[in-house]
């Protein structure tokens, strides 16, 4: 297990049967719950995929997704004056990547994630709304959303449909 100090950063490759590593290959991260951070912990995690060859495409969608997750923790459950702790666990699991975030910030409202606002983009520029679009692209771009509360602590889950990019020479 190799552990990233700055950012508590922690590699662990499960050892099945198969001993599949590239398949099986877990990254996990702790880190805090502020602008600068969650930029960091991006940085991280698209590094600690990078041995999955992941298309441009969908290295975009890993980033747009967990950026919205973790804005949104960052801005909603530690809103105001709170802070805490992100985990991020992503799990490479052969069918894409099964991501799980965890905090102790406060929970979503009625106990669900937003559906997300859908919105006329078809005024002018400067009338375009500012917000409201993260949670419609998480739910477009991700599948298999969940969400529990327990004991205090948020869990959201969801996979990310993305394949290795085959290489020829």
């Amino acid at each position: 297990m190799h552990r990233d100090s700055a950012l508590g950063v922690r590699y662990r490759q499960s050892t099945g049967k198969d001993n599949d590593c590239e398949k099986h290959a877990e990254l996990r991260l702790f880190f805090q719950s502020d602008p600068l951070a969650v930029r960091r912990a991006l940085e991280s995690i698209l590094s600690g995929l990078d041995h999955l060859r992941l298309s441009q495409d969908d290295c975009g969608t890993v980033e747009l997704v967990l950026a919205e997750v973790m804005n949104n923790i960052v801005e909603h459950a530690y809103a105001g004056e709170r802070s805490g702790i992100i985990e991020m666990r992503i799990l490479n699991d052969g069918d894409g990547l099964a991501c799980m975030v965890i905090d102790d910030g406060l929970p979503m409202p009625d106990g669900n994630p937003p559906m997300g606002k859908e919105h006329d983009l078809s005024c002018p520029r400067e009338d375009l709304p500012e917000g409201g679009f993260g949670w419609a692209l998480i739910r477009e771009l991700a599948r298999d959303l969940g969400y529990e509360r327990e004991e205090g602590r948020n869990r959201l889950t969801f996979r990310l449909d993305v394949r290795r990019t085959i290489l020829t020479s």
